[in-house]
């Protein structure tokens, strides 16, 4: 890497600390002019020129009149983001092969900001994300990023910037934020069927003499109009001391046999290294859609069994380690 490269970002890094919330003072911010900034100082150099020559009072005029309105716009735009508060809200993880969220809060303690913009410094061609913030109120910017590879990576450098409101000179500053984000490996797609050797079927729960398997009990109520006569209780009616009280009926349901997936890396041998864990990744999209106990096996880390967006995260972090 180029010596001058690593020491320019060596002085970054030193100065722009990462931070997850981020004030811009006046030690973080930089001004310099645009290239229509440029042209206008050029131009008002030729004016005062030409008014010096030609002993000129309305040039002089002219030219101290526009001399003042640039700096009037200079210190309008490097004000459009000074002690502005930028934080970052908490991070999602998402898969390799899909644009990452960042969602960041900006607070505005002043007046009204208006044409303030962000994006990631390095990026290149990345496009810009522009908001107006009223005064003492705050905005949300929404970004996006896409990691190399699976893991757990920081953030890229932000670039904050504005030109309002002439676009003579514009200012800005960097924030590096100090959070890293989970980057899980892509899924694999389509999606291969499940492997059919990991699934098992757990016992049902015991059930009474005469129903069949596929029914289990619910709960007990009083006998209506249109009710099957094998559902009623007719043991719990012959020792009922009430005979003139209400038969009462056993109300089934289906049941749904309880399956119990385990997903193992060893059913992905032979397959390249990354390949591996992004079938493992679609496996654990589809059976955690399903709605049923799953577990993760990687060798020795094992995942117990359970379901919900808590197990599927921690599996999905365990991959993205792997």
């Amino acid at each position: 890497m180029n010596p001058l490269r690593t020491r320019w970002r060596a002085w970054l890094s030193a100065r722009h600390p990462a931070q997850d919330d981020w004030r811009l003072s006046q030690r973080h911010l930089y001004i310099v002019p645009t290239r229509i900034g440029v042209a206008f100082l050029l131009t008002q150099a030729v004016l005062l020129v030409a008014s010096i020559n030609d002993q000129l009072s309305l040039g002089y005029a002219l030219t101290f009149l526009l001399c003042g309105a640039g700096l009037a716009s200079m210190l309008t735009t490097h004000g459009n983001l000074s002690d502005l508060h930028w934080s970052l809200q908490p991070l999602e993880g998402g898969h390799a092969d899909a644009d990452l969220p960042v969602v960041l809060r900006v607070h505005n303690p002043g007046r009204a900001r208006f044409g303030v913009g962000i994006r990631w410094a390095e990026a290149v061609n990345a496009p810009w994300a522009w908001v107006d913030v009223p005064a003492q109120s705050h905005a949300e910017v929404h970004l996006s990023w896409r990691a190399a590879n699976r893991g757990r990576h920081p953030l890229p450098r932000l670039r904050i910037e504005t030109r309002f409101p002439l676009g003579l000179f514009v200012a800005w500053s960097y924030w590096q934020p100090a959070s890293r984000q989970w980057v899980y490996p892509a899924v694999e797609t389509p999606c291969p069927p499940l492997p059919t050797d990991l699934t098992g079927t757990e016992s049902s729960p015991a059930r009474g003499h005469g129903h069949t398997q596929d029914e289990e009990l619910h709960q007990l109520r009083a006998w209506q109009t249109g009710d099957r006569l094998r559902d009623v209780l007719w043991k719990r009616e012959a020792q009922s001391s009430d005979p003139e009280g209400p038969l009462w009926v056993a109300e089934r349901r289906a049941a749904q046999a309880s399956r119990l997936h385990w997903l193992d890396a060893a059913h992905t041998q032979g397959l390249d290294p990354e390949r591996r864990w992004q079938r493992l990744a679609a496996w654990v999209v589809a059976v955690d859609a399903t709605g049923q106990d799953w577990g993760l096996r990687l060798g020795s880390d094992e995942l117990p069994p359970a379901q919900g967006s808590e197990q599927r995260r921690q599996a999905l972090e365990r991959l993205a380690l792997a």
